[in-house]
């Protein structure tokens, strides 16, 4: 069976009972496979595609967020989309991970762009790696999670940024010009 993974519903693949030897031998076979990300979670694993509005939507996430700690003189660190294991049990990347204060081990804050699909089964890898929060934007909207006694709950607002107007940088991240965008925000915020 030939699949491409050109149209947003096709972007998005889910195999249960694999074993971490075929994750790892799938990774190889795809590593040379640009704008497709493997994601492995005890047994499951996700195969991603990386279209144009997810891409879109984390590189203005991106900016606004950067512009939001120069105006708040919040001290950070992005760590982007690196790779995050647990050997044999999960391997995965944000879209977008950021500490604060400094550089430490595991991210405190990890966000995923969800074009084609999600649900909060996403969370368990991250509450395997113990990362405190963490936000999906999908739909247009973002849902912030904190880890607490070992479980994520759902949030009105970020913990690590509870100044942050989360409606308003859902808005702007759906606004046609990214300029506009970019002013749009950093008016609230100076």
């Amino acid at each position: 069976m030939n699949q491409t993974l050109t149209k947003s519903a096709d972007q998005y693949l889910i195999k249960q009972a694999v074993t971490w030897e075929q994750f790892k031998a799938l990774q190889s076979a795809f590593a040379e496979i640009g704008g497709v990300r493997l994601i492995y979670c005890e047994g499951v694993l996700e195969i991603v595609g990386l279209g144009r509005l997810h891409e879109k939507i984390c590189v203005l996430l991106t900016l606004l967020l950067g512009q939001y700690f120069v105006l708040k003189r919040i001290a950070f660190v992005a760590t982007g989309a690196y790779t995050q294991e647990l050997t044999g049990k999960a391997e995965f990347q944000a879209d977008l991970s950021y500490n604060f204060g400094t550089e430490k081990e595991i991210s405190d804050l990890c966000i995923e762009i969800v074009v084609t699909s999600g649900s909060v089964k996403k969370l368990r890898k991250y509450q395997l790696k113990g990362v405190p929060e963490v936000w999906f934007w999908q739909d247009g909207k973002i849902s912030i999670y904190r880890l607490q006694d070992e479980e994520y709950v759902l949030l009105a607002a970020s913990e690590w940024l509870p100044d942050l107007d989360i409606a308003h940088l859902e808005h702007c991240l759906l606004m046609e010009s990214q300029l506009d965008a970019m002013l749009a925000f950093q008016e609230r915020y100076q």
